[in-house]
């Protein structure tokens, strides 16, 4: 962008500097270089890099890794906790936010059954579906308006 002399879109200034923190995205926006897949990896824009014909396969396995393993309405309370609280001024709000999750998750049949299959040394078999069994105290934020 600014060896175009324009500004940053998109939302990048928001985005950029919570996934590589602030240096990094100086150097990168400040210079305006172009820069590789490596040095992607390596500022930590992208957790790993893949030839063309490798890329949905990883994706993919990566996706079932988390299917498989791992309870809906669980990932999708988790997955907006850290994107919320990432601009949180106080870890207060976390916590209360995470302590409410904790009760509301801990009753849903999800929680009992990841549970007994620890106890049992076995693999769980979630049924909780983020579609249709979200907790009443989800969603916990305000949507913002668009201006």
């Amino acid at each position: 962008f600014t060896r175009r002399a324009v500004v940053m879109e998109a939302c990048s200034s928001w985005f950029l500097t919570r996934a590589v923190g602030m240096a990094q995205a100086q150097e990168w926006v400040l210079t305006g270089r172009v820069f590789d897949a490596a040095e992607a990896l390596q500022g930590g824009l992208v957790r790993s890099v893949h030839a063309a014909h490798e890329l949905m396969p990883a994706a993919r396995a990566l996706a079932r890794e988390i299917a498989a393993n791992t309870g809906a309405v669980s990932v999708a309370y988790n997955r907006n906790l850290l994107w919320k609280m990432a601009g949180a001024d106080h870890p207060m709000e976390a916590h209360k936010l995470d302590s409410r999750g904790m009760r509301a998750l801990g009753a849903m049949s999800d929680a009992r059954e990841g549970v007994a299959s620890f106890l049992e040394k076995r693999e769980p078999r979630f049924t909780d579906s983020a579609a249709t069994q979200m907790p009443e105290s989800y969603p916990w934020w305000d949507e913002r308006a668009f201006e």
